[in-house]
């Protein structure tokens, strides 16, 4: 069993009523934080396909400053120079993850099968992530993603770990994180044969994850 190396760090620990769900933060050399959710009962599917919400962030335009006033030597009717247009706000960036080869090493260590890639986890989880980014670490953490999950048809049962780290991408941490954490550690080792995982990085340079299961 791993135990992180968090030196004078802070652990507060919420659960969320609607779904087995926990919080965990810590302060070190980055801030980070972590959820993890399963459905409590088998959720119903409508057979939609599902579309990941990839909206682009907005930011709203910066008032233009206030013109100062000179007598009129014109018609009124002179058209009016617009003024540019400001850039729009960078994108979150989606990015791959290491993720599915750490959780099957860990599965392996403990005598579980590992488990298999899946294009359609792989959107819900690309879908949470950039969800995430766009609002930050704030409630709620997860949303639909577990019955979502098992709108793939891949099984019964569905989970969802989900976490961000201030310093930027690093599976390796995020894996140890949800190893340390029970409920975490409980979808890395249940009895799942499909899982997917995304990273979104927001434009403060925080990176949020997503790690499907089902």
């Amino acid at each position: 069993m791993r135990v992180l190396s968090w030196i004078g760090g802070v652990i507060l620990v919420a659960v969320i009523s609607t779904a087995t769900a926990a919080t965990l933060r810590a302060h070190n050399d980055g801030t980070h934080a972590l959820a993890a959710s399963q459905p409590n009962a088998a959720a119903t599917y409508d057979g939609t396909s599902f579309t990941p919400n990839l909206l682009a962030n907005h930011n709203p335009p910066r008032p233009s400053p206030s013109p100062s006033v000179a007598p009129s030597t014109t018609s009124s009717n002179a058209p009016v120079a617009s003024r540019p247009a400001p850039p729009p706000a960078r994108p979150s960036i989606v990015i791959g993850s290491q993720q599915q080869v750490l959780i099957n090493r860990d599965r392996a260590a403990v005598g579980l099968p590992p488990l298999t890639w899946s294009a359609c986890l792989h959107n819900v989880a690309v879908s949470n992530a950039v969800r995430l980014s766009r609002q930050g670490w704030v409630p709620p953490y997860h949303t639909n993603g577990p019955s979502v999950d098992l709108g793939c048809g891949l099984g019964h049962q569905a989970g969802e770990n989900v976490g961000y780290w201030s310093g930027g991408i690093n599976d390796s941490q995020l894996n140890s994180m949800f190893w340390a954490s029970p409920e975490h550690h409980a979808n890395i080792v249940g009895p799942y044969h499909y899982v997917a995982t995304a990273w979104a990085v927001a434009p403060n340079g925080y990176a949020y994850i997503a790690v499907e299961f089902s």
